[in-house]
């Protein structure tokens, strides 16, 4: 009898209990004992294996309907100390465990990669993506799971708040939850019908000056107001905070940090720093609006997963044990085109880093192009229409040409 061990590591994401379901009842109708292995890696890294549970099938047969995870989850790192690394592997062979699953996103990935290289073939580890960011580098572009319950769940929320500003006459300021890419501020902001979406990706990797934010966040604003409007939404993609200099914005100089040495972006209150920011830019010029805003990201986290990625994560939980069954170790499990397809650890690293590669919001796409249409921006043709440029220098109480300079950058 061969023992499976199931890990999940990182944030929560809707799906995580479909994996460990599938990947539970799969193995155990082949004969095989399944230990379910609490809190992520954080208690095997001290040498502690009694923070497990056996699963049986009367316990997992509809856990895929559920949000959350029956098994926890933790940001711990094993990665960053030899002696923790090590006491993963003694832990798991410890519990008798040859074959791993592991459920996370890219840190955990790695841990996954660490782990199988540390274990040098007596463990076969299969690793299944998680995110909600949807920044693993999934072939043909294909969703991680949990990515596609959240954005339905944080339409939901801009919807809403669409319909109250529209109501209420004012402006809100909605940060996604997003650590390093743009894809859910993005997805939500284009199905939602969002007033405007900022996402890290439109700076092309380089240092976001906040003066450059607020102006375009200014601009959207007194467009609106020349269009009679008053009211919007902007959805601004937290790792935005990611690119900024520390030194514009005092929130980020002493901002806490995750195991893995991530800034806690949901502890810092950008949102709040970016509505006074714009709200004084246009006191400032006498132009008065009403700026309200919102953190969206740990209520998409735990939700109940959609019938996609309930269908998703049960292949996915198949595919990572019958792969493991068959000798192959140390691969991501995808699927592609109705098959389970695995990815060795290597293809998915960046050599310049040696850290798993970042998928980020392809820029140069018609989808994108097309979500950027749809938006309320100053735009090189309206700085170029003298009819629409006096209007917009109107409601921002500027000159033609002061708006013009204001505005012109953001193009």
């Amino acid at each position: 009898m061969t023992t499976f061990g199931i890990v999940v590591g990182g944030g929560p994401a809707p799906g995580i209990n479909g994996v460990i379901g599938a990947a539970a009842q799969t193995a155990m109708a082949a004969g095989h004992r399944v230990i379910g292995i609490l809190d992520g890696m954080s208690h095997l890294m001290q040498g502690d294996t009694s923070h497990v549970v056996e699963l049986k099938t009367e316990q997992v047969a509809r856990i895929h309907l559920q949000g959350g995870s029956i098994l926890h989850t933790s940001r711990a790192n094993p990665t960053k100390k030899a002696e923790h690394l090590e006491a993963v592997v003694k832990s798991l062979d410890a519990l008798g465990i040859t074959h791993l699953v592991t459920i996370g996103g890219d840190d955990t990935a790695f841990s996954a990669k660490r782990v199988a290289d540390t274990a040098a073939g007596r463990i076969l580890v299969a690793h299944v993506p998680k995110t909600i960011d949807n920044d693993l580098p999934l072939p043909n572009q294909a969703p991680t799971f949990g990515f596609e319950t959240a954005r339905e769940h944080a339409n939901t929320v801009v919807e809403r708040i669409l319909e109250d500003t529209q109501t209420t006459g004012r402006w809100f300021f909605i940060v996604m939850m997003g650590r390093k890419a743009g894809h859910l501020a993005l997805g939500a902001g284009k199905s939602a019908g969002a007033t405007i979406t900022l996402i890290p990706e439109e700076w092309g990797g380089k240092k976001i000056p906040f003066e450059e934010i607020v102006r375009v966040l200014e601009g959207a604003i007194v467009k609106r107001l020349a269009e009679g409007r008053p009211d919007g939404v902007a959805v601004i993609a937290e790792g935005v905070a990611e690119y900024l200099d520390p030194n514009e914005l005092e929130a980020l100089k002493d901002a806490p940090r995750d195991e893995h040495g991530h800034v806690r972006l949901a502890e810092v209150p950008l949102g709040k720093v970016l509505r006074t920011a714009v709200a004084d830019a246009l006191a400032a010029r006498g132009v008065k609006v009403q700026i309200g805003d919102k953190d969206v990201g740990y209520e998409l986290r735990c939700g109940q997963p959609t019938a996609f990625d309930r269908d998703y994560t049960r292949d996915l939980g198949v595919g990572a044990v019958r792969t493991l069954l068959s000798g192959t170790s140390a691969v991501l499990i995808t699927r592609e085109q109705g098959r389970i397809v695995p990815i060795p650890f290597a293809d998915l690293m960046d050599p310049a880093t040696g850290r798993t590669r970042v998928r980020l919001v392809d820029v140069d796409t018609d989808s994108f192009r097309n979500a950027r249409a749809l938006q309320t921006r100053v735009t090189k043709d309206d700085l170029a229409d003298a009819a629409k440029l006096a209007a917009i220098a109107k409601a921002a109480k500027r000159s033609p040409e002061e708006a013009k300079k204001r505005y012109a950058v953001l193009l």
